[in-house]
């Protein structure tokens, strides 16, 4: 399959070198003015987590093809946008007239409407997933990882489709394991506020170290998620089982499983501790996602002081 990567940015470097390594074509597509500055390689250095690596290190010199144009009569047979979710309108707009017979993946978070998010594309060429890896760039080189399991759903019938099917068929010929998920929609929404509520502990105790460290912060944590669920349902999404474990089950239960997971020596860990030591997850990209949230629950009138009281630490 000939793929395009739309920016050079973590997500898509790592799942550009997984498709890649499984026999496709992967190019990059980069702003013009922006291929000079990134090179023509990327330096490497993550843990592969796919079935047949079980979390081995990688370390490699892998050369890559950028280009800073992308013509309506392209033959990319598919496109793979994984952006900042404040980004993605911006990724929309500049697709829209190039999208040509391509399938568009869209694999990053989303907190706007998903089908408003993408009205402008047309509906029956795009499919939604969501990654499991991260890391950052140091310089030229790239640190993180993959793990198995990538998440794909279904937004208004969107996985009923053969370009749905094609796309499923890629990430497990890639040896990816597949968790489909029926509501993506509300998926998205509960991810975007378990991301808001650990984005706000790791500004509040300054490192994402020092956040699972502390119990009482993971506590405080499980406490903000738990306020901010109404905003979701507001928002006209179903409160899923995670929802539902973060409503009932004691924040000091959950606090401590989450303790045990992000101190562990495991997969997870090292990939948000790459993150972290790169500087990927900066001021912006943390405090976006509370922010957002909380511009949410003020237009819906829902009630989060928690939420607000931690405002200074993401204003």
């Amino acid at each position: 399959m000939k793929i395009l990567m739309f920016g050079r940015g973590v997500i898509s470097t790592l799942y550009g070198w997984a498709l890649e390594k499984a026999g496709n074509e992967v190019d990059f597509y980069v702003r013009p003015g922006r291929a000079a500055d990134f090179g023509s390689s990327v330096d490497v250095d993550i843990r592969d987590g796919r079935a047949s690596s079980k979390g081995k290190p990688v370390q490699e010199n892998w050369p890559i093809t950028l280009r800073e144009d992308l013509e309506p009569d392209h033959d990319y047979d598919l496109i793979i946008v994984s952006v900042n979710h404040d980004q993605l309108d911006s990724a929309v707009d500049f697709l829209q007239p190039r999208v040509g017979g391509a399938t568009i993946l869209i694999f990053n978070n989303v907190w706007a409407d998903p089908a408003a998010a993408i009205s402008r594309l047309p509906r029956e060429q795009v499919t939604w997933g969501f990654p499991g890896g991260g890391g950052g760039f140091d310089v030229s080189t790239l640190h993180g990882g993959i793990v198995r399991s990538i998440f794909l759903g279904d937004i208004d019938g969107s996985s009923r489709t053969d370009r749905h099917r094609v796309v499923r068929e890629l990430f497990t010929d890639a040896e990816f394991s597949i968790s489909d998920i029926a509501d993506f929609r509300s998926w998205l929404w509960f991810h975007f506020i378990l991301d808001a509520g650990i984005m706000v502990g790791w500004l509040r105790m300054g490192s994402f170290d020092a956040l699972v460290r502390s119990r009482p912060a993971l506590k405080e944590v499980v406490r903000l998620i738990r306020e901010m669920i109404p905003v979701l349902t507001a928002k006209g999404g179903t409160s899923r089982f995670g929802a539902a474990a973060a409503r009932f089950i004691p924040a000091s239960v959950i606090g401590f499983a989450m303790q045990k997971l992000l101190t562990g020596d495991n997969l997870f860990t090292f990939i948000m501790t790459q993150a972290q030591n790169t500087g990927h997850n900066n001021y912006k990209a943390q405090a976006d996602y509370p922010r957002d949230v909380l511009a949410d629950a003020r237009r819906l009138g829902v009630a989060v002081p928690r939420l607000e009281a931690n405002e200074p630490a993401f204003r």
